[in-house]
């Protein structure tokens, strides 16, 4: 049976996501016909103080030797205070917010996604895990 998801989340101890902490989760792509949803995912507890998060994502392609870096913003609650994108149980909240949308991969390999946080506290406190899940679009 043939999986079209892939999704790989990394504990951060004691809740706390450190500035040197970072990430980086490689999966294969062997299909480059097919388009895919790339997302990051996030869990965090409900005394997470803030709307957004903003990250530094690089990206490396089979192949190359260095990363390609950008940093996003990603929004976690809307002006009222309510958690965007985000399934809930008790105080802990999971996001999963799409960063690709309908992409193709031009080769075939092993790809690498790194994820950095990059708030003003280091460390930034409440959040549990991040990661990333790729799924191939029908």
């Amino acid at each position: 049976m043939k999986i079209d998801v892939f999704e790989k989340n990394v504990q951060l101890p004691n809740h706390e996501w450190k500035y040197e902490n970072k990430p980086e989760i490689k999966f294969d792509i062997t299909d480059t016909t097919a388009a895919y949803n790339i997302s990051i995912t996030l869990r965090h507890t409900e005394a997470y103080e803030y709307r957004n998060i903003w990250l530094f994502v690089s990206t490396k392609q089979p192949g190359d030797t260095t990363y390609q870096k950008a940093r996003i913003e990603l929004p976690l609650q809307n002006a009222e205070g309510k958690w965007l994108s985000a399934t809930g149980m008790d105080d802990i909240w999971e996001h999963r917010i799409k960063l690709f949308e309908n992409i193709k991969f031009k080769r075939s390999g092993t790809y690498s996604i790194q994820l950095e946080q990059n708030m003003r506290d280091n460390p930034l406190k409440h959040v549990m895990n991040a990661g990333v899940r790729i799924e191939k679009v029908n």
